[in-house]
């Protein structure tokens, strides 16, 4: 079981000082048992006036900073230790009703599942459902893990991962004509094909690393972005389309949403002279036990020009 430590610095940088209003972090790791909290420490200068933390409608952990001093600078730096223990695809489990494509949630279950499932990009031409449907097969039954993993699998495969860093994601209907995008723009595409096909699809937002020097993965550097599909009998699993990953292998949580806008790191506003703002600096280093040979470092710097 790898431990790990991970570290996530935002920090805002302005030509003079200027006052803060209410901001939002969404850095903490959630605890599960795939993923257990050892030590969470969150420092931000200037430092607050008041900090409190909440969870969530959807259990995230979140705390919220209020100011009362002007600063040229706007620093948030959240480490946490953890325990994460990898899941691999062979471990995904379906009940028996539901191993084949279609089925229908259960009546306990579907209330829960309703607002996971509801379409959040309009699709007027109908191209996400028409894509979401070549995976089926028309000549037998589907098989819904084979079905959810080929699409991940070909996003990795027929889709160029192209960083950016502005912010918001493409809709699927654009990722699907650019062939091309971010994690969060592929997390988005695959969780509209989802639910054009009736499954609960939910957005995560955390950190990606290379379990070993064997595997490569991208997204690092800065947070990473993935997809949960509720599969009964296995309950939410993870699926990675940048990766081509099924389960949570080299996948950390932090927030899961049912929209990408509902799981920023950090969020709020600033006042002061117009142009205030020159630049965002953001740096994600993930890094395992030195102990384990095969265990390696996945991290980066971004530096940019960016405004809260």
């Amino acid at each position: 079981m790898p431990l790990l430590t991970i570290r996530h610095l935002t920090e805002y940088t302005y030509k003079q000082p200027v006052s803060f209003g209410e901001h939002r972090i969404m850095m903490r790791p959630r605890e599960s048992y795939d993923q257990r909290l050892i030590s969470a420490s969150l420092t931000i200068t200037p430092e607050p006036a008041e900090l409190r933390w909440l969870h969530d409608v959807l259990g995230n952990s979140v705390a919220i900073a209020r100011f009362a001093q002007r600063a040229s600078i706007l620093r948030v730096e959240s480490i946490a230790k953890l325990d994460h223990e990898p899941l691999p695809s062979a471990e995904v489990e379906i009940e028996a009703y539901a191993r084949h494509f279609p089925f229908t949630y259960s009546s306990e279950d579907m209330p829960d599942l309703l607002r996971s499932i509801e379409r959040g990009h309009l699709d007027p031409g109908r191209m996400v459902d028409d894509w979401a449907r070549g995976f089926l097969k028309s000549d037998r039954g589907t098989d819904t893990l084979g079905l959810l993993t080929e699409m991940t699998s070909t996003i990795k495969r027929e889709f160029t991962y192209v960083p950016r860093h502005a912010k918001g994601t493409q809709t699927p209907v654009e990722t699907l004509e650019l062939r091309q995008g971010t994690c969060r723009d592929f997390a988005v595409l695959m969780i509209e094909a989802a639910r054009a096909l009736g499954l609960a699809a939910r957005f995560v937002s955390g950190y990606v690393y290379n379990p070993s020097r064997t595997e490569g993965r991208v997204g690092g550097g800065n947070t990473h972005a993935w997809v949960r599909i509720f599969l009964p009998g296995s309950g939410w699993v993870e699926f990675d389309p940048t990766n081509g990953i099924v389960g949570n292998r080299g996948l950390v949580r932090v927030a899961i949403a049912r929209d990408p806008y509902q799981a920023i790191p950090l969020s709020g506003q600033w006042s002061g002279m117009p142009g205030s703002s020159i630049a965002m600096k953001v740096e994600v280093d993930v890094r395992l036990d030195p102990a384990d040979p095969a265990m390696v470092l996945h991290g980066a710097t971004n530096t940019r020009s960016g405004r809260i």
